[in-house]
């Protein structure tokens, strides 16, 4: 019994004196970290001093370190940082703690021998490196936290070491040109990386306060691609920044330089700069894509794509153009044609004839051969339900423009009905909507739209909230319709391309009335018209006197979006369309058309 006392009761004073032990050295802890934080530094360099004697860590070092610095007590901190130097030699980041201090005593030069030393001592252990490399970093040093991991990979001749910490380090110096040159090395080492590579790389570049980023970019690629001509990936890299840039003509011309070194694998390239090209409207860029593909013969893998392509691009400019003159008409209408005779009627020539039926009506006026081009989409074999219906709504849209509007709705009516739950359905409701609305039946047509504008498109949702309130606002400040009807004859009117008369009965409403609530309305189809007879400039002027007197009405921003295009498309004035696009940024945040104008913005600020 008395051995076993004697064994339980210094166990027992063990365990009793322990959690008292801890607990003091967590207050003198905490009543440290307080003294520092609420600058009382000499309370905290007392109680650190003892903190530090007892348990010889890294932060108890660093607080005391710090403490001295603060009260300008150089001596006793030089001489805490030798002390750990001895303890620690392989702690390499205290000889920057050591130039850090000359460098508070306005001792530029015993600074520099410090971190040179510490830079001279790198060898084959890397341990050490990270933490240097941070306290050059937090000493505003980055060039030494550069040199510190170049240095790493001489010692250990491993080039592969480090490259995201470099890269981050010469950012932060600006230093764009050694960066991307991080980027193309890891590049050389991980070609599999490409696509990282580049998400990387456009990140940085949207996060750039300033051009000199991509410029440094443009330099480093250049001096690669110049340097390494047989380099797929440089190349690619090339094509891959100048569509970041919007330079859609160069990455071509880089895309086209793959393809002559690399003639079996790289019209791969060439066919989706075209394609890039062409949904950033860049048509002359695209079409020459298409046209460099074609010229290699109907062998060519691509052939029947850039045939199509390139009379993709011909449709889309004509809508981004808004007219056509007969004689440009003619020559497309024959190029088609001639796609036709030679790729045949089929599901890969689908979208051809839809744009011919739409070409050959809306601009044409032969709404006969339109018909019949659709009839013959609708007989194809294999065609899927969605397309079958998405011709069906198409070919409603040619009758009414023809004048058939029981067939144009009996089609609408068809398609929302097995399309119930889906946009195409809410796209079939909306166009039976608005041929209620042609007829005059206001009352039901508002019904509809008012349904409609909970539509799960944004674009159904908006047009469905316009008209409706074009509807609502004029049956509430007139009772007979009588504007409102006459608003709707010209409206159909201008939908069949009867643009004379359209503007006419236009004109009557603002004839008939000192003022009205449709008045603005009036300016936007006046200037739709305008566009559609190639008059831009008077467009332009009707959309200005829109936006100036109607800053507040539903069609402001549609005015800004349109007055936008006008300008930077047909009359050549960025300048103006850049003022447009923000002001709908700055004025009309929330507006459909945000997202679409920023990128515009940015794409035109960016030249």
């Amino acid at each position: 019994m008395k051995r076993l006392r004697n064994i339980l009761i210094p166990c027992l004073l063990a365990i009793l004196c322990t959690p008292s032990a801890a607990l003091a050295q967590q207050n003198r802890e905490q009543m440290a970290a307080y003294y520092f934080d609420h600058g009382d530094f000499a309370q905290a360099a007392q109680l650190y001093e003892s903190l530090y004697q007892r348990g010889n860590n890294k932060f108890y070092y660093q607080r005391l370190l710090a403490t001295y610095l603060e009260m300008e007590q150089y001596k006793e901190a030089l001489k805490l940082v030798q002390q750990r130097q001895k303890t620690a030699p392989k702690d390499l980041y205290l000889f920057v703690d050591e130039g850090n201090i000359h460098i508070r005593q306005g001792q530029e030069k015993k600074a520099l021998k410090c971190y040179d030393k510490a830079i001279a001592q790198i060898g084959n252990n890397l341990q050490p490196i990270p933490d240097l490399a941070m306290a050059f970093l937090t000493a505003g040093r980055p060039s030494y936290a550069a040199q510190t991991y170049l240095t790493a990979r001489s010692k250990t001749r491993n080039n592969t070491l480090y490259f995201n910490e470099l890269i981050g380090v010469y950012q932060q110096m600006g230093d764009y040109e050694a960066m991307t040159g991080e980027y193309f090395d890891l590049l050389d080492h991980q070609p599999g990386m490409m696509q990282s590579i580049q998400i990387s790389m456009q990140r940085t570049l949207k996060e750039a306060p300033d051009e000199r980023l991509a410029d440094g970019v443009r330099r480093a690629l250049v001096s690669r691609v110049q340097e390494h001509p047989e380099n797929r990936n440089y190349l690619e890299m090339m094509i891959w920044f100048s569509i970041q840039q919007n330079d859609y003509r160069f990455a071509l011309e880089q895309a086209q330089a793959i393809n002559a070194r690399f003639p079996e694998s790289g019209d791969d390239q060439v066919m989706r700069v075209a394609q890039i090209a062409q949904n950033n409207g860049a048509f002359d860029v695209a079409i020459d894509g298409y046209r460099h593909l074609q010229q290699k013969g109907p062998d060519n893998a691509y052939y029947f794509d850039s045939r199509v392509g390139e009379l993709e691009v011909e449709f889309a400019r004509i809508n981004h153009n808004y007219s056509i003159d007969s004689k440009s008409f003619a020559q497309l209408r024959e190029k088609y044609l001639a796609a036709f005779a030679e790729l045949g009627k089929n599901e890969r020539t689908l979208p051809l004839m839809r744009h011919y039926a739409t070409l050959i009506a809306y601009h044409g006026g032969d709404v006969q051969e339109a018909v019949s081009m659709l009839d013959d989409a609708l007989e194809l074999p294999r065609l899927k339900a969605k397309t079958r219906d998405e011709v069906k709504l198409e070919l409603g849209d040619l009758l009414l423009f023809a004048g058939e509007t029981w067939d144009a709705s009996l089609l609408y009516m068809q398609v929302e009905k097995a399309n119930k739950d889906d946009i195409l359905g809410a796209s079939a409701k909306y166009r039976n909507a608005k041929l209620s609305y042609y007829n005059h039946d206001f009352e039901w047509a508002k019904s509809q739209l008012n349904v409609l504008r909970a539509s799960t498109s944004k674009l159904i949702a908006n047009d469905a909230m316009e008209l409706s309130l074009l509807i609502s606002d004029n049956m509430e400040d007139d009772s007979t319709y009588d504007m409102l009807e006459i608003f709707a004859d010209a409206d159909l009117m201008l939908y069949r391309n009867r643009l004379d008369s359209a503007w006419n009965t236009f004109d009557r409403i603002t004839r008939l009335a000192l003022s009205h609530p449709l008045f603005d309305e009036v300016l936007m189809r006046k200037a739709q018209i305008r566009m559609k007879q190639a008059r831009y400039d008077d467009a332009d002027s009707l959309l200005q006197r829109l936006i100036d007197f109607y800053p507040t009405d539903i069609t402001a921003d549609d005015a800004l979006m349109m007055r936008a295009e006008l300008n930077e498309q047909q009359l050549s004035r960025p300048d103006v369309a850049l003022g447009c696009y923000e002001k709908l940024l700055l004025d009309y945040s929330s507006s459909l058309y945000a997202d679409q104008a920023r990128k515009r913005y940015n794409a035109l600020k960016a030249r």
